[in-house]
């Protein structure tokens, strides 16, 4: 049990049985009564927030989740391949724990995945990662306005906003958090 006041951003909760990820938190300390911490968290289940206010006394369930680096074997269905780095077993995961992730895949590449009570409950890829392009529109010459984007697909078929001098098969640096370019490799 861990008191609301320790919570941190990725802590993990349990509450009414179900597995929490700490998003956000604040400490309040109103003039009049006792202090409190508002905190959103991410139901690992259903993947939805959801706010909750804790007194700061209050004694809340962890949970002690593992992180253990994996290998991305293949998509196979409406799963995913996954090996163990360590014990080289192979596992199966369901295309909704790895959620948008999934556009950020190739094969062979290692990536992490917490487990909880002996099941993968989440799948973090790399933060960037290098992706060739595939298709896209030729840029226009003259076209300079500042700032100006295009479409364009990944090798993964994950399709992304791109400056216009970018062409098919160069490789693009992409954040996978946010899903947006980062820059051009060469």
């Amino acid at each position: 049990m861990v008191s609301a006041n320790s919570l941190k951003k990725g802590s993990m909760i349990k509450l009414e049985g179900e597995l929490y990820s700490v998003l956000d938190h604040q400490h309040f300390k109103p003039g009049k009564g006792g202090a409190f911490v508002r905190t959103k968290l991410r139901l690992l289940k259903k993947n939805s927030v959801i706010e909750k206010t804790f007194r700061s006394e209050e004694k809340i369930e962890d949970a002690y989740v593992e992180r253990r680096q994996v290998q991305y074997l293949y998509e196979d269905g409406d799963q995913i391949m996954i090996m163990d780095s360590e014990t080289y077993e192979q596992e199966g995961l369901s295309k909704e724990i790895v959620g948008d992730a999934l556009h950020f895949l190739k094969e062979g590449m290692d990536i992490e995945v917490d487990v909880y009570e002996g099941s993968v409950i989440n799948l973090i890829p790399p933060m960037f990662v290098e992706m060739k392009v595939t298709h896209t529109e030729p840029g226009l010459k003259g076209d300079t306005v500042s700032g100006a984007t295009k479409p364009a697909t990944v090798e993964t078929n994950y399709t992304l906003q791109v400056p216009l001098f970018v062409n098919i098969d160069d490789v693009l640096k992409i954040d996978t958090r946010t899903g947006e370019y980062i820059t051009r490799v060469s």
